[in-house]
């Protein structure tokens, strides 16, 4: 069986894109609409650090197109903790802000765990015990970006495929691990290698190998590929061509 791709980048507000990615005079209240007519989703950053209102959620979801999908990255105050298993509060708080608004925009979440986060199999198994499946008959997909080699573990791979939740595959950054496990019916992957020097950001030998990749992975099941950090001026750009490269 043969998944979907979507490729796009964290965010759609960043000053540099302007004249860049987006048109000279483009309003910035439809930054949104534009970009989400270029890439095929975007992870929305802004949900690590604050809350939005229902009618935020719904707002977004009016400004894309028909099969556009936002992957959400959760809030820091469910994962930066020093007791994982004790973050229920903070998650109900976090999936009960509106992201049902999103309706059938709402891609997967993204729990990112900071560097300096050890893996420990009781604890983190605790914090996966508390993850919903769905939200006001919405399936909820749960991929875990993890940052300490710690967690280049069987055991953690085996508690990822227990509750169902993919490992984020991540490039770019070598102080993190690089897993490419299939612990889920999904897969999610954050490029962070883009350069200065390089218009596309990666060069077109790289970029033919992420889109290789991308159908790679599409081939057991649906894949999402985002273009971070790196040179992210160019982020736009690079997840731009890999589309053409999928869709060619």
């Amino acid at each position: 069986m043969t998944g979907r791709i979507f490729v796009g980048i964290g965010g759609w507000t960043f000053e540099p894109w302007r004249g860049v990615f987006y048109p000279d005079g483009l309003a910035h209240k439809r930054e949104l609409e534009y970009a989400s007519r270029k890439l095929t989703s975007i992870e929305i950053n802004g949900t690590y650090y604050s809350t939005f209102k229902p009618e935020t959620w719904a707002k977004w979801r009016e400004e894309t197109p028909d099969g556009f999908v936002f992957a959400v990255k959760a809030s820091r105050f469910c994962t930066n903790r020093k007791k994982l298993a004790e973050a229920g509060e903070s998650i109900a708080k976090f999936i009960g802000q509106g992201l049902h608004e999103l309706k059938d925009r709402l891609g997967p979440i993204n729990w990112q765990f900071m560097g300096t986060k050890k893996f420990d199999p009781a604890d983190f198994e605790g914090f996966l015990k508390l993850l919903p499946q769905e939200l006001k008959g919405l399936k909820l997909r749960h991929a875990l970006e993890v940052r300490h080699a710690s967690f280049q573990d069987p055991r953690f791979y085996d508690l990822a495929r227990k509750y169902g939740a993919a490992i984020v595959f991540g490039d770019g950054d070598k102080d993190f691990p690089e897993i490419d496990e299939p612990t889920a019916d999904f897969v999610y992957a954050r490029l962070m290698g883009t350069k200065e020097d390089v218009e596309t950001g990666y060069s077109m030998a790289d970029l033919d190998k992420w889109a290789k990749r991308a159908k790679t992975w599409s081939s057991r099941s649906d894949t999402f590929v985002y273009v971070i950090s790196g040179a992210k001026v160019h982020n736009p750009a690079a997840a731009m061509s890999m589309i053409e490269r999928i869709s060619s």
